[in-house]
């Protein structure tokens, strides 16, 4: 077989189905929106908006979350039919194997893993880096030496970081039906934090923290300030926060009426994300300048202290600490179902595709877990930001394209889904350009990254998938 044949033949999506059959469909619409709300509004919520206005936007750091959303927005129809007409475990990995062959849903899938391990360290640390102080607060401090990354300020390992991610793979371990009551819980006790600040601060906002609302444009040590270069600048930086409806679609195997429950899963969660992100940034400028953000680690904190709610501002940190273990749920559950995909495919040990007696596949889940443990103790926090945003763009352009690859196998090998992307074929266009706008902008470290990365998936691919994958042992035979 030709070089071109070999990496462009396509799985039969009946043989996906087929494979993922025993995985049991137990996750609502319910289910989906916490686990997207969980994912997407993380930490970050917390950081990002008094940051990205300090470094980047001043005021206008509403409308970097604006368009960051629709960003996300156009590719995530894309997202919303792929799962809705294809439902497997691995998302883009087994979508645009489909579609497009082996080869380049290995590197859509290699993508994504990215994504998954270093976003799952990087949310184990930044729990970590919040846990400390308010463990400190009553009289309990950890050293430097299981406080930090090795070599990193005298660490050796990130011990809360290491507990964390291993408590939240026992717990999504037990079944993802159990992990999705707990995860219900946690969203809506964020939520309900989330809706405090803004309904506190509101009383505070002050009209001339506003003005001017897009700043002059400048050069600083933070790169591009004000005008529509800082606004560009900081939808770089913020789209790192809307990237986690991803983990929805990976979960797809395991929903009760894919067709309808994941378009609304995927969609509904982004809304939510887009008006809590948006309304906090409104709030956090409004309360105080944007100066006063830089180089905080709470913004949302120090905006609460200020107007003089102690108080709720403790209730809030404390919620937000308690909340990350929402995306930290909801990354292990679907990086755990792409390396499963991958295993079930061949393309990396078959052992990571074979489930447990209860029809789990906990030993990819565990491999995740014992990976992002050891990046989270040998990689400092700053670092692990690099490549999430990276990794998953390229996906998204893939599956951006791939919906041009889907219609026409629509109703015959593929079946019509409930949902389909609108303005086709113009929006799937839109959000592969969208999307390739984004990556464009991020920084030179993160594309390094990921091209370092891109070449470590080719060498596994061509000395290790290509020769074991199945699709290579269903042609031998």
């Amino acid at each position: 077989m030709g070089f071109w044949k070999t990496i462009t033949r396509k799985e039969d999506p009946s043989v996906y189905q087929d494979k993922d059959s025993h995985l049991i469909r137990s996750l609502r619409v319910r289910d989906f929106l916490a686990l997207g709300v969980g994912t997407i509004v993380s930490t970050s919520i917390f950081t990002l908006p008094g940051e990205v206005a300090a470094m980047h936007t001043g005021p206008a750091v509403a409308i970097s979350f604006v368009i960051a959303a629709v960003v996300a927005g156009l590719v995530a129809f894309a997202y919303a039919e792929m799962s809705a007409a294809m439902p497997f475990a691995g998302s883009a990995y087994s979508w645009i194997t489909v579609v497009f062959g082996e080869f380049f849903g290995w590197i859509a899938g290699w993508a994504l893993l990215a994504e998954y391990f270093i976003a799952l360290a990087f949310v184990g640390s930044g729990l970590s880096a919040n846990l400390r102080p308010l463990l400190a607060n009553i009289g309990i401090k950890l050293p430097a030496s299981l406080s930090n990354a090795f070599g990193t300020s005298g660490g050796v390992v990130d011990l809360i970081s290491l507990i964390v991610i291993a408590l939240v793979a026992i717990l999504v371990s037990q079944g993802v039906k159990d992990a999705a009551r707990v995860e219900n819980v946690l969203v809506t006790l964020k939520v309900l934090a989330i809706l405090l600040f803004i309904v506190v601060g509101a009383t505070a906002v002050k009209h001339s923290n506003f003005v001017p609302f897009i700043p002059k444009y400048r050069m600083t040590s933070n790169g591009a300030f004000g005008g529509w270069q800082g606004i560009y600048a900081g939808v770089s930086m913020i789209f790192l926060s809307y990237i986690g409806f991803d983990s929805i679609a990976a979960n797809s195997a395991e929903a009760i009426n894919p067709g309808k429950t994941m378009p609304r899963g995927i969609l509904g969660s982004l809304a939510i994300a887009v008006v809590l992100f948006v309304a906090v940034a409104l709030v956090l400028v409004g309360v105080l300048p944007y100066q006063k953000y830089a180089n905080s680690a709470e913004p949302v904190g120090l905006a609460l202290r200020s107007i003089g709610h102690p108080v709720v501002a403790s209730v809030v940190q404390i919620v937000a600490v308690v909340g990350m273990f929402t995306a930290l749920i909801g990354m292990t559950m679907a990086g755990s179902r792409l390396i499963y995909s991958f295993g079930r495919d061949g393309m990396l040990p078959k052992f990571l595709g074979t489930l447990d007696e209860k029809n789990r596949p906990n030993h990819a889940l565990w491999t995740l877990a014992i990976i992002a443990i050891l990046i989270g103790a040998m990689f400092p926090f700053a670092f692990l930001s690099q490549l999430i945003s990276a990794g998953t763009l390229i996906a998204f352009m893939f599956v951006s394209l791939g919906i041009y690859a889907l219609r026409p196998r629509e109703g015959k090998d593929i079946p019509t889904p409930a949902f389909k992307m609108p303005f086709y074929p113009v929006m799937p266009c839109l959000a592969f350009l969208a999307s390739l706008f984004v990556f464009w902008g991020l920084d030179i470290d993160a594309k390094i990254y990921a091209g370092v990365w891109f070449l470590l998936g080719l060498v596994i691919y061509f000395t290790y998938g290509v020769r074991h994958s199945y699709l290579n042992k269903t042609e031998k035979d």
